[in-house]
């Protein structure tokens, strides 16, 4: 397929799925390629909804509901990708009692496509989270994380190229710092690497040497930190890479009613999203692709 150099990305007035119940309208076709994005980030083993008398979340989240509105998105669209941005463990009795295998089966069972870890999927060490890869019918990307003296080391590769429809689409996936949160016993010899220099050199790669028409970063570094404004996050990411066009964010539970847009090393524009927490809500971006031949310079923003 020709090579695309144009990428439209759709800064949705909501690109979030309240799971508490939605209708989800039709889209008139286009003549362009276009990808729907879906996306969660700190589910943190909520399988089940909230009770009717939470405080906050009433009647919302739970594990089938998110199935059923994925489920009918993909009977709309053609071109779906699900994605994960860490720490599916850790929260409810779930894993205590399972240990992740209910969280990779249920994750399965819905298709992610792809996912990468956050500190808390170390909970239950690295031999752990190994143990229970049999039950995740899905890969795990970790670039900043050198595993190679550890279970997961040819396990967890640093990006993944995934075709749709012609499309090649790049993905890559940073870790927080580990040192601080997670006992060094539980990550053994894993090592932190600066994940904006790692993220450099992902980003150089995948869309200078493997071409790829459109780049996505699965990050568990956080949006932003107002106290620690230099530490490594979503916005400073976007800000010193080029060659990135969506971050999907987790780590600091940030519920965003839309994607966030900043700027680049290069002054382009990149989406960051995220979708706070314990899958209450359901992430989606849609991007349109042309060649130069079609519908240059037009966006659209699809409210869903």
């Amino acid at each position: 397929m020709k090579r695309r150099d144009f990428i439209q990305k759709t800064a949705a007035s909501s690109a979030l799925l309240g799971l508490s119940g939605v209708s989800l309208s039709s889209f008139s076709t286009v003549d362009t390629k276009k990808i729907t994005i879906l996306h969660t980030n700190d589910t943190h083993s909520h399988i089940d909804p909230f009770p009717a008398d939470h405080p906050k979340n009433p009647n919302m989240g739970g594990a089938a509901r998110r199935a059923a509105i994925i489920e009918s998105i993909r009977k709309e669209e053609k071109n779906v990708l699900l994605l994960d941005a860490g720490d599916i463990f850790q929260g409810t009795p779930y894993f205590n009692y399972y240990g992740g295998e209910l969280e990779f089966k249920l994750m399965s069972m819905m298709q992610y496509d792809l996912a990468t870890m956050g500190n808390h999927d170390f909970d239950n060490g690295i031999d752990g989270f190994y143990a229970q890869l049999p039950h995740a019918k899905f890969d795990f990307v970790s670039a900043n994380y050198d595993f190679k003296n550890t279970v997961l080391n040819g396990i967890v590769k640093p990006y993944k190229i995934i075709f749709k429809d012609g499309i090649k689409i790049g993905i890559f996936g940073l870790g927080v710092q580990l040192d601080g949160l997670v006992d060094k016993k539980l990550y053994k010899e894993t090592v932190y690497n600066n994940p904006i220099e790692v993220a450099q050199d992902m980003t150089r790669i995948l869309k200078e040497e493997k071409k790829c028409d459109l780049v996505i970063c699965l990050s568990h570094l956080g949006f932003k930190y107002k106290d620690e404004p230099e530490k490594p996050s979503d916005i400073i990411l976007a800000q010193k890479t080029k060659n990135i066009d969506l971050i999907i964010g987790g780590h600091t539970h940030t519920f965003l009613d839309k994607p966030f847009i900043e700027k680049n090393s290069e002054g382009k524009e990149v989406l960051i999203n995220q979708v706070g927490c314990f899958g209450v809500n359901l992430g989606r971006i849609d991007f349109y692709l042309s060649n130069d031949k079609l519908h240059h310079n037009q966006t659209k923003n699809i409210i869903v």
